[in-house]
């Protein structure tokens, strides 16, 4: 049984999860609205990660005994000045999503609860790659600038993203 102060804590994060999920999606619409195909589809993408990551959370609460609770899911910015400004927002967003997994890493180290701690290992490790990507996409964009060709260059590049079901929620043939 996983106790109550996890149990707050990890619903906290599914709300979180969930309220990333609808951020980058309204981050898609923004760039679909502004003729960045790419770049909508690459928080698209964002999207359904996000959308995995609670998910994850979701699945490993029930499987400890615990109860979901779903809150309510705060609106989110639908508007940025340009493409830079989205994903400097993504790379802050990403390292306010670290410090919250940290910080409920550091309530199951507190609460001695090793599978919880075992469970965020992965999620430790996704917000390194997460913060990384942003910051990869943020120089190109200050490279870039103003630049047309460039622009349309790492729009294309961008296009190329695919979802792929993060790897904890995958299932295995027996």
């Amino acid at each position: 049984m996983i106790s109550k102060k996890i149990e707050e804590a990890i619903n906290a994060q599914i709300n979180a999860e969930l309220w990333s999920a609808y951020l980058y999606l309204s981050m898609s619409a923004y760039c679909q609205d502004n003729g960045y195909k790419g770049m909508a589809n690459w928080f698209e993408v964002q999207f359904k990660e996000e959308q995995d990551h609670a998910m994850i959370l979701f699945k490993y609460l029930v499987s400890r005994g615990g109860k979901v609770v779903l809150a309510p899911i705060d609106a989110v910015e639908t508007n940025w000045a340009s493409p830079l400004a989205a994903y400097e927002d993504t790379y802050a967003h990403e390292q306010k999503v670290t410090a919250l997994i940290n910080n409920l890493y550091s309530i199951a180290v507190k609460e001695d609860d090793y599978a919880t701690q075992s469970m965020l290992k992965w999620f430790i490790d996704e917000q390194v790659e997460e913060e990384d990507n942003a910051q990869e996409i943020i120089g190109s964009l200050k490279m870039i600038k103003d630049n047309g060709y460039g622009l349309y260059m790492l729009d294309k590049e961008l296009a190329a993203r695919v979802y792929v079901q993060a790897a904890p929620l995958a299932v295995t043939a027996e």
